[in-house]
């Protein structure tokens, strides 16, 4: 069971709509607390991917993240920088199109039970691992970077940063949890 489920047991079309948009507006919110890097800015987007997956479960945190790339290519601003659809063909598109994954990743392992502190960080750390496959892949296959320079310039800044935010990930989830059990008891 999911976080999401827990705290609304009878969920309808309209219920799951407004947690996919609520969700798509946390990843926006999110994409524009930046840390400005070359080529790919350092954002809490990831955190926001992780907090989605983790809550609302494989299926809906993938669908949230459709819906926010969908929300791009309609030209909202809507990932980093204000930026919009432009960006889904730009360096960080394998990134983007990764948070998908990412989600669903970290979403699966919810759904199969995953939960706890330890559990859950482990968790968000493979899925924020998985997402540098399709966000090195990307440049790497349109651009011609070099493998060298997407490891040192794409992968290693970023890499404290994604423990960092799965440890946060973790403590808000397994924090809802807590207070979701303490207001049963």
């Amino acid at each position: 069971m999911t976080l999401s489920k827990a705290l609304l047991p009878s969920v309808s079309i309209l219920s799951k709509a407004f947690l996919v948009l609520g969700g798509t507006a946390l990843i926006a919110a999110a994409s524009q607390v930046q840390v400005p890097m070359i080529p790919v800015p350092m954002t809490l987007q990831t955190l926001a991917v992780l907090l989605v997956g983790l809550t609302l479960g494989a299926r809906m945190g993938a669908a949230t993240l459709i819906a926010y790339l969908a929300e791009g290519a309609a030209g909202l601003p809507v990932f980093a920088g204000g930026a919009n659809g432009a960006a889904m063909f730009g360096p960080t598109a394998g990134f983007l199109f990764g948070f998908v994954g990412m989600a669903w990743i970290a979403g699966l392992a919810v759904d199969r039970g995953i939960r706890g502190f330890v559990p859950t960080t482990l968790v968000a750390l493979l899925a924020s691992a998985a997402l540098y496959l399709p966000g090195l892949a990307w440049p790497a296959i349109t651009m011609g970077v070099p493998m060298d320079t997407l490891l040192s310039g794409w992968a290693l800044p970023f890499l404290v940063g994604d423990v960092v935010k799965a440890v946060l990930a973790a403590l808000v989830v397994t924090g809802g949890w807590a207070m979701l059990a303490g207001r049963k008891a």
